[in-house]
């Protein structure tokens, strides 16, 4: 991305913190084997202040939309405070395989780590698993390459890691291009069909929660029409 890009990206402003549309395909930070990050364009969203802006939040490389950056340190211990105490609120849209029988729901199963030499990977567990659980409902459904498909709002009610693509793959219906969990592996040809579309953060007791919702991806846009998005 350029400088201007990132600026285009960016959904929010005040004193506080930033909200930008994450691009998917790229990383929130560096990893322990380097490459490009989206930290390497915090400089350019600076807007004056002697510190560079810092994630408030994460999301996995290949999804996108909104991501919330503190401004300062005392902004950061504030959102961080939000999502640690389940205030914030998170609505995420995604293409999934196939689909639940039924319209809306709850998703409630503790979820750990699959093993220690699998990074990040999770797992369902329901002995050493934390608790985690995910609302949902259909927001359409539809046909792609005569396979069903179905557009979900997920509003996931605690943060753990990789719970949206862990809780849809458990349940039958895993996302559309997950290389992980969904059922082509890393053989899909699609990319992930994942996108955090909306963000509440309560920051302040005497003002209304800040709100902000990132435009739909044009790689999502194809599948998301099949399944009656306009």
């Amino acid at each position: 991305m350029t400088p201007d890009e990132i600026l285009a990206r960016l959904i929010y402003r005040d004193g506080l913190i930033l909200i930008i549309d994450k691009p998917a395909g790229i990383a929130v930070h560096r990893g322990p084997k380097g490459g490009p990050s989206l930290e390497d364009w915090f400089d350019t969203l600076r807007f004056g202040l002697p510190r560079l802006p810092a994630l408030g939040h994460r999301l996995d490389r290949d999804t996108s939309g909104c991501l919330v950056l503190g401004r300062h340190r005392k902004a950061l211990e504030t959102v961080g405070n939000l999502f640690k105490q389940g205030k914030v609120g998170k609505t995420y849209w995604a293409v999934v395989e196939g689909g639940p029988a039924e319209e809306e729901g709850l998703i409630d199963l503790p979820l750990g780590r699959l093993d220690a030499g699998r990074g990040w990977w999770m797992k369902v567990d329901p002995l050493a698993g934390q608790p985690s659980k995910t609302r949902w409902r259909v927001m359409g459904r539809g046909e792609y390459e005569g396979k069903k498909i179905a557009w979900i709002e997920f509003n996931p009610l605690t943060g753990r890691t990789h719970q949206l693509r862990v809780h849809s793959s458990s349940v039958g219906w895993p996302i559309v291009g997950d290389p992980i969990y969904g059922s082509s592996g890393r053989d899909s040809v699609l990319p992930l069909h994942l996108h955090a579309r909306h963000i509440s953060l309560p920051l302040s007791n005497n003002k209304p929660p800040v709100e902000a919702t990132a435009p739909v991806p044009d790689h999502m846009k194809e599948l998301l029409g099949l399944c009656e998005w306009r």
